[in-house]
């Protein structure tokens, strides 16, 4: 590794630490000025924005969105506290399994803000401590990003794969990444369940509520949802978009029905041709683009349509749909948190990978022989990676963007990439993230914490816990349906 490869990665690590220092746009902007360090300063070749990625994003973040605004989500949140004051000792099971699947449904844990302080209130009325449920919830409104069928994380690891040989469709994924992820909250929620102090018995705790003031404070509002009034449009919103996720994931399964177009494709083992003479020369890939076909050169085939594409159409249109006859306000959606975090993610991603594929694509050489005998030997241990970059870039659809070609460069099989896809969460474990954050103010009693130093936080056992079961279970069960001729 020279000096220069180091001092250059260097300036990309620095562009990624700055841009989480300042958060939301910031992460994508800043990457930006150690993009343009790398081409104008040291003359690198940049890489190639995901821009297949970014539009699926801004297509479901748009219909998301939309949803919003129509008043759908608060139907679903409202679904959820019913189940959770329903059974309020179980609320440290039960919390992160709502924000899990409400992330799952709507592609982003962004939504889980209102259900946040539901949560602690529950546990406070039942005398439970609040660090236990709302810990290991924060961590599964993130957790879902991998297993929904219009997260960014997923359809990237869907469109990356299939540039890269592995091809590979949306149910298929979430076959192994919704039960990895599954028993991974299951197995963090039961480490939760007995964590800390029970109220009743936390000194600080008593010392708090023995001031009038502080009681009052702690005890004395209640966070509801339930006597919200919930709209027939808004509930049609929902409906519609759920007709939506089921219309990709049938898709999905049988690409067979969607339509096909004929392209020119070169030859494989076809060599440069001369036109007009000796004056013009040309690659068989230029002559495709051309849509010339010439015997042994080029050659037509049929193309079925994309899925990226699907997704694109599919939630564009429910969108409209939800416009047309949901009464939702697109000037109300573009100011509600779906959209704004949406959009915050697409600039994110626009920007870091980016910046990755720049620096990966200039030292490919150099960095797969430094790690060709590690990966050869364990190909699993690309989720060090995978969680390392993830602390540092705050993006789960980033990770996979930035650092999926890489893995496969390096020659690791794709479903050892799928296996350990949950690695890709990692960013709890510097708590800065927007949910842990608004998760702490939340919980008015005090116990889910930052730490003193920092890492001692209420988010780290349970994120690490889940992270550790979900990727050994999520190799395995790749493992097994790879064995199976499934995946």
């Amino acid at each position: 590794m020279s000096l220069l490869m180091i001092l250059q990665l260097c300036i990309v690590l620095a562009a990624l630490w700055l841009g989480s220092r300042y958060g939301s746009l910031a992460l994508g902007a800043i990457s930006g000025i150690g993009l343009a360090i790398l081409v104008f300063g040291f003359g690198m070749e940049p890489g190639s924005p995901p821009t297949d990625v970014i539009y699926i994003i801004i297509a479901a973040v748009t219909c998301a969105g939309i949803m919003q605004a129509s008043g759908g989500m608060d139907w679903l949140i409202q679904l959820a506290e019913k189940m959770l004051r329903k059974h309020p000792a179980r609320i440290t099971f039960l919390a992160p399994l709502c924000t899990f699947f409400l992330t799952v449904l709507v592609g982003t844990g962004h939504v889980v803000y209102t259900l946040m302080p539901i949560i602690c209130d529950i546990a406070l009325k039942k005398g439970i401590r609040p660090e236990r449920p709302c810990g290991i919830a924060s961590i599964a409104s993130q957790i879902g990003i991998t297993c929904s069928p219009i997260a960014a994380a997923v359809v990237a690891f869907i469109t990356i794969s299939g540039a890269n040989g592995y091809a590979i469709t949306i149910p298929k994924v979430l076959m192994v990444t919704f039960p990895a992820c599954l028993l991974g909250i299951i197995m963090a929620s039961i480490a939760s369940y007995k964590r800390g102090k029970d109220l009743d018995k936390d000194p600080e705790f008593q010392k708090k509520i023995a001031d009038p003031e502080q009681r009052e404070y702690i005890y004395g509002g209640t966070a509801t949802t339930l006597d919200k009034k919930i709209a027939p449009e808004s509930k049609r919103a929902v409906y519609i978009f759920f007709g939506a996720l089921l219309v990709i994931v049938f898709f999905a399964i049988f690409q067979e029905l969607l339509p096909a177009y004929d392209a020119v494709k070169a030859v494989e083992d076809a060599t440069a041709i001369e036109l007009m003479g000796t004056k013009l020369t040309l690659s068989p890939d230029q002559v495709a683009k051309l849509g010339l076909t010439i015997d042994g050169v080029t050659k037509v085939v049929s193309n079925p349509l994309k899925m990226n594409v699907v997704i694109q159409i599919v939630m564009i249109s429910a969108a409209a749909l939800m416009i047309i006859f949901c009464k939702a306000s697109p000037k109300k959606a573009v100011t509600g948190p779906v959209w704004q975090s949406g959009m915050v993610a697409v600039v994110a991603i626009y920007g870091i990978a980016w910046l990755a594929d720049t620096y990966f694509a200039n030292y490919l050489t150099e960095i797969q022989g430094m790690l060709a005998g590690m990966v050869k030997h364990y190909p699993w241990s690309i989720a060090f990676a995978f969680f390392l970059v993830s602390v540092l870039v705050n993006s789960q659809g980033a990770v996979v963007v930035a650092m999926l070609p890489l893995a496969y460069k390096l020659g690791i099989d794709g479903w050892i990439l799928l296996g350990v896809l949950p690695s890709v969460y990692g960013y709890f474990f510097i708590p800065n993230y927007p949910s842990d954050i608004a998760t702490v103010n939340f919980d008015r009693t005090g116990t889910t914490v930052i730490g003193k130093y920092l890492l001692n936080h209420s988010f780290m056992m349970p994120g690490l816990v889940h992270t550790f079961v979900a990727c050994v279970a999520g190799y395995l069960f790749a493992y097994m349906y790879h064995i199976m001729g499934w995946i």
